[in-house]
């Protein structure tokens, strides 16, 4: 078996595991935030936690983008920078600015994590890089651009939403609030249907397979995670906003 037949195997598997993460998701919410919990095993703080997880998304992609024969060309370089404007700030920013102070997660699912961030950064890495066809012609192609576009139209909305759920805690306050303002007035997870248009603006603009798994994967976990908040919230909230969608705007 030769790496572009392995490259492949590992792509189709990412796409195959994504229905098994919904189904899975639909009947276990994901120990960790307001869903936190015991009977998981092992903890450590989230924030140590989350820097774990994410870790992979940065280095592993650097390194194998680094052993690309097309590691210099223009349209790579780019999309190096895209994935890396997103993750160098989900990695050690973002853990930083979260109101995490006491709260912890399963090692479990940090290790879950790891293991498919590192996956998913090769695939995508190694195809932009080595395995995939981007010469300077791409520069012209309309999808490139299109998906760049997408990709930081859903960082803004990521983190300008983030933001809001981080200033609804003043220092030293606990529990959870009815987030408000920017799309809160429109949805209960804006900041995943942010991270949803990142990954489709990413799978747009490389125009490949690999981008199109991490785009199904990225969706099979959010999507349900969002259901699960949306629940939660209406539980716990009797003025919660009933005229609100889940996760994308006028649909669900």
């Amino acid at each position: 078996m030769n790496e572009a037949e392995f490259h492949t195997i590992l792509t189709w598997l990412v796409i195959g595991a994504a229905p098994l993460v919904v189904l899975g998701l639909v009947f276990i919410s994901a120990p960790y935030g307001r869903h936190e919990r015991k009977g998981w095993g092992l903890t450590v703080p989230s924030r140590v936690g989350w820097i774990m997880m994410e870790a992979p998304c940065v280095l592993v992609f650097v390194g194998t983008y680094a052993l690309g024969d097309f590691r210099g060309a223009t349209v790579p370089l780019i999309l190096l920078g895209v994935w890396q404007v997103h993750y160098v700030h989900r990695t050690f920013i973002f853990p930083f600015r979260a109101r995490v102070k006491g709260k912890s997660m399963p090692v479990a699912v940090a290790l879950m994590a790891i293991t498919f961030n590192s996956i998913n950064a090769y695939i995508n890495a190694r195809w932009i890089s080595h395995l995939g066809s981007y010469g300077d012609a791409v520069l012209s192609e309309p999808h490139l651009w299109i998906g760049i576009g997408v990709f930081f139209m859903g960082l803004v909305i990521n983190i300008s939403s983030d933001s809001i759920l981080f200033r609804l805690r003043k220092p030293g306050e606990t529990g959870y609030k009815i987030p408000r303002g920017g799309m809160y007035r429109w949805l209960t997870s804006p900041n995943y249907f942010g991270e949803l248009l990142e990954w489709l603006g990413w799978a747009i603009a490389c125009w490949s397979l690999p981008g199109l798994a991490f785009f199904l994967f990225t969706a099979a976990n959010l999507v349900p995670r969002a259901v699960t908040n949306h629940r939660w919230y209406h539980d716990k909230f009797d003025d919660y906003p009933r005229e609100r969608k889940i996760i994308v705007p006028l649909v669900v």
